[in-house]
């Protein structure tokens, strides 16, 4: 197989979040129970930015317009045996990279049926207790202390 047909070891979350400060949170179909910002793995060819602007849109319907965010941070984490046989076999840990996107106020997102279940749109506190994954959480702190929240 070629690379490509394997998934790419890279992958974007977006802290979508409004002015007053209340963070976007989804919950996922699966695991049931699993709360998260927008999360995507980039494509071949695909750049972060890109990459970050599709899965935007295609979990909340929402189109990022020039508000998108880099946040110039990324973590990397390892690649869970569950997911292993979807990466090449030299590929062991997915590397994050973090954006951020305010809106002026909520707005109701266009969920995927097969990917999320519901929203909820919570200070960034709840969000804190709420996000399932530990980058998740680390990159809405990140906003918490200084980056943009106010």
């Amino acid at each position: 197989m070629t690379g490509s047909a394997y998934k790419r070891p890279e992958s974007v979350l977006v802290v979508v979040y409004t002015q007053a400060g209340q963070v976007l949170m989804m919950r996922r179909v699966r695991p049931k129970h699993f709360w998260q910002s927008v999360t995507g793995s980039l494509k071949w060819g695909e750049s972060a930015a890109q990459a970050a602007r599709r899965e935007l849109y295609e979990e909340t319907g929402i189109l990022a317009g020039n508000r998108l965010v880099d946040l110039r941070q990324q973590v990397s984490f390892p690649i869970l045996p569950a997911w292993r046989a979807r990466y090449a076999a030299t590929a062991h840990t997915n590397k994050e990279h973090w954006f951020a996107l305010q809106l002026p106020s909520r707005r109701l997102p266009r969920l995927q049926a097969a990917e999320h279940s519901e929203y909820r749109w919570v200070s960034s506190e709840r969000a804190l207790r709420m996000a399932s994954s530990w980058t998740n959480r680390k990159a809405i702190r990140y906003l918490l202390n200084g980056c943009s929240f106010n």
